[in-house]
């Protein structure tokens, strides 16, 4: 995929694709109506979706296991998000426990 034609046409169509989800939701909320059994559904898929996207990216690097220092680290950091720290804290701490383990020659 060298041609830069192609690129810019599929990042322009992925821009304005962006855009028209955006508008569309903005647009139609006051004419589209759930019921409070769909909209729960959705909000529990919405929480599922993001604990995958999370797990996924903690426990693999490409097509290998991660390792043990990146888990500990988010395991670090979503015990001090549960208990309600500030988010530069919840950051810091578990970037500072992974780099920590890293260090030490824990894979």
């Amino acid at each position: 995929m060298n041609n830069p034609a192609l690129l810019m046409g599929a990042a322009l169509l992925l821009a304005v694709g962006t855009f028209a989800f955006r508008f569309a939701g903005a647009a139609l909320r006051a004419r589209v109506t759930f019921s409070p059994r769909a909209e729960k559904v959705l909000e529990v898929a919405a929480l599922v979706l993001l604990t995958a996207l999370v797990a996924t990216t903690a426990l693999y690097e490409g097509a290998d296991a991660a390792g043990i220092a990146r888990p500990a680290g988010v395991l670090t950091g979503a015990v001090l998000a549960w208990r309600r720290a500030p988010f530069a804290a919840v950051v810091l701490t578990a970037a500072a426990v992974t780099a920590a383990l890293r260090l030490a020659g824990v894979p």
